[in-house]
């Protein structure tokens, strides 16, 4: 009896061995997976869910967190909230390193995504009445970006700025009121403004279509400046995870999908030959 308990013990003992081994396996492989969380704006989580999936098979974990307000996604990454953004082009990154004394940096490019001029009113810009508001988006770079659209649409001419504000327009023949608002913004306003210069993710998110458009921003090689990239800490990068991010988002696959969901208002810029 004694015999057969011992048995009993030693081969209960094995199994908590045998099990134990097991969930020291299992913690091991959860080890090796990396978390990086990347800051987003808008719809672009339909770009990125599809890669966060492909990343799990190289045991990268990542999240993506969304934001709403353009000014956050960069402060929370220098904060260590985030690990990478990607939400802006390179004009907007060195503007904002400037002026909070930073140095985050470009470690991939993702999209080129032309301005548009949207309308409820008129179906040609050069429509607009003398006294018709039109709104653009008030972040620095935004701003003069739209501006300098409707400079070249024959609307205003500016003074000499790399940046204009409205506060450059040096021609305004048709004395259209220009209000500048916040980007998320420029969408709802066409309730009220005639027409309104909007960023593509904000288009896409408010239902606008390409096709709608009455204006679009004419890709050039003076369009680098305004590709969008991934963005990292200076001190990381180099860092090989954040790489396999980056590869894993430049691929045909993500080309596709990016036809898929912008129609149109964005493209793919890492391969776009200018």
């Amino acid at each position: 009896m004694k015999k057969h308990a011992l048995t009993l013990g030693l081969t209960a003992f094995a199994l908590a061995l045998t099990l134990a081994a097991c969930g020291t396996k299992k913690t091991s492989d959860q080890a090796k997976t990396t978390t990086v969380k990347i800051g987003i704006i808008g719809s672009d989580k339909r770009i990125w869910n599809p890669i966060a999936t492909k990343l799990k098979k190289q045991d990268i974990n990542l999240q993506i967190v969304s934001f709403a307000d353009y000014n956050k996604p960069n402060q929370a990454l220098v904060d260590g909230d985030i690990d990478l953004n990607a939400f802006q082009h390179q004009y907007f990154l060195n503007n904002w390193n400037k002026s909070h004394k930073q140095n985050l940096k470009s470690i991939g490019e993702t999209v080129l995504a032309p301005l548009k001029v949207y309308s409820d009113n008129i179906k040609n810009i050069h429509d607009l009445k003398k006294g018709d508001e039109v709104t653009v988006p008030n972040d620095p770079t935004n701003e003069g970006r739209a501006l300098q659209l409707l400079e070249t649409a024959g609307l205003i001419k500016l003074d000499k700025a790399a940046l204009p504000t409205t506060h450059d327009i040096k021609t305004n023949k048709r004395g259209l009121k220009i209000t500048a608002i916040d980007a998320s913004q420029t969408a709802r306003s066409l309730k009220s403004a005639a027409v309104a210069v909007v960023n593509d993710g904000v288009a896409v998110d408010a239902g606008l279509k390409p096709s709608q458009a009455i204006y679009t921003e004419k890709i050039t090689a003076k369009s680098k400046p305004w590709i969008n990239i991934i963005v990292a800490k200076n001190s990381q990068k180099n860092n090989k995870v954040y790489k396999k991010i980056v590869k894993a988002f430049q691929t045909k696959e993500t080309e596709k999908n990016i036809k898929k969901v912008y129609k149109g208002n964005e493209i793919a810029a890492w391969n776009h030959k200018f």
